[in-house]
């Protein structure tokens, strides 16, 4: 950029590596770290090497943790028989916002996506494998409705299955608020297979 100090233009090219940021979104980001004092962008700096340096993951479910195993996995009041598989740790915040899941998880690191080179063995399914057990009574599916999820839930559910575990799948439909004549067909064909009684 014309003008803009080298400092500065680096600043907002690191911004702009973020997900879901872009070039205007990092220049805001930017001007707004250089109106900051200097001791609250030291504190936002030592956040950032702190949690690069501090955050591991679990060893039983591969989500970020500081302590291994996590506090989910390590929580007496979970339930074990139970996994919920996911594609990344936002789904385990994502899920855990409900308060209704009292399981515990499963973080596959991505979904399958052949076109990106990422097959089964760039994903955590072997560490899967390895904690279906007796113990285990269902699996659950909860990943992405898009192509790549439903590619990972096919190959997962075939691999699981004849492993003697339910194998199941978030439901999906209509959103609530939400108008029929304004859902897709894929949602509207999901929704009716999806039905259930009341």
């Amino acid at each position: 950029m014309l003008y803009i100090s080298e400092s500065l233009n680096q600043l907002i090219e690191e911004f702009s590596q973020l997900p879901g940021i872009g070039k205007k979104s990092a220049q805001r980001l930017a001007l707004y770290i250089l109106k900051l004092p200097k001791e609250d962008v030291l504190k936002i700096s030592q956040a950032l090497v702190n949690v690069k340096e501090r955050m591991k993951y679990c060893s039983i479910c591969c989500n970020f943790t500081e302590t291994d195993p996590c506090g989910i996995c390590s929580s007496s009041k979970r339930e074990v028989d139970t996994i919920c598989v996911v594609a990344e740790p936002n789904d385990v915040l994502a899920i855990e916002k409900t308060s209704e899941y009292h399981g515990v998880y499963h973080v596959l690191g991505g979904s399958l996506s052949p076109l990106e080179g990422i097959g089964p063995e760039d994903l955590k399914v072997k560490e899967l494998l390895v904690r279906i057990c007796s113990d285990v009574d269902e699996v659950i599916l909860a990943l992405n409705p898009n192509i790549e999820g439903e590619a990972t839930t096919i190959y997962l559910s075939r691999l699981l299955k004849p492993l003697g575990v339910k194998v199941t799948r978030l439901a999906r439909g209509i959103p609530i608020g939400g108008d029929l004549e304004f859902a897709d067909e894929a949602t509207l064909t999901r929704a009716l297979e999806g039905r259930v009684v009341v």
